[in-house]
């Protein structure tokens, strides 16, 4: 009788059609592609306005300096924001304060499962970038009491100037989010999956 093959040492059977059976129960990633995109999205986001509100205040210190003109139409500005993005709906009681920061969160959690079961990239990345700037301007709320807002369009027609709100990178990607997110329900979703095959009759 010949040496009995060791079970061990084998390399897994192969099955029909050139696979094998090492990944037949490994199955998706606990974190799909989306839903990674989605993450890192925030992240970046989250990273990038915090980032930039710690240099202006810091480094660059903006509170000093009052406004600084960077172009014609645009300008640095340290605006301290009570309110919600752009300065909407401006209140600096305490319980108003309370109240925003209890909406935003359950607005995250709910921003955060639709990401995770979300099926395309572009609304992922949206979502991502929606909850990324909500939480940075979470955390100015919390740090500062109030949300740093610093860039200040403005355009002068006829001896008149017209100010758009002051905002913030946390403001942008928000507004990002939300046209992607509308971009992608209307038209997305008619681009993003082939046509169905009529079954064949025969």
């Amino acid at each position: 009788m010949g040496p009995r093959r060791s079970l061990a040492s084998g390399s897994p059977k192969a099955r029909p059609g050139g696979g094998d059976d090492s990944g037949s129960c490994g199955g998706a990633s606990p974190m799909t592609s989306p839903l990674r995109s989605g993450v890192i999205a925030a992240i970046v986001t989250l990273a990038l306005d915090q980032a930039s509100k710690l240099w202006l205040l810091y480094v660059f210190d903006i509170g000093h300096r009052g406004t600084v003109k960077v172009t014609p139409f645009f300008d640095l500005v340290l605006a301290w924001n009570i309110g919600i993005s752009f300065g909407w709906f401006q209140n600096d009681s305490q319980a108003a304060q309370i109240a925003l920061m209890v909406v935003k969160a359950v607005a995250v959690i709910a921003l955060a499962i639709w990401m995770a079961r979300s099926r395309t990239v572009m609304a992922t990345v949206a979502l991502g970038l929606i909850i990324g700037g909500a939480i940075g301007n979470a955390i100015d709320r919390i740090a500062y009491g109030a949300v740093v807002d610093f860039a200040l369009f403005h355009l002068r027609i006829g001896g008149n100037t017209y100010n758009w709100f002051v905002f913030n990178l946390a403001d942008v990607a928000i507004v990002a989010g939300v046209a992607a997110l509308l971009y992608d329900s209307f038209l997305g979703a008619s681009e993003g999956y082939p046509p169905q095959k009529r079954p064949d009759p025969g």
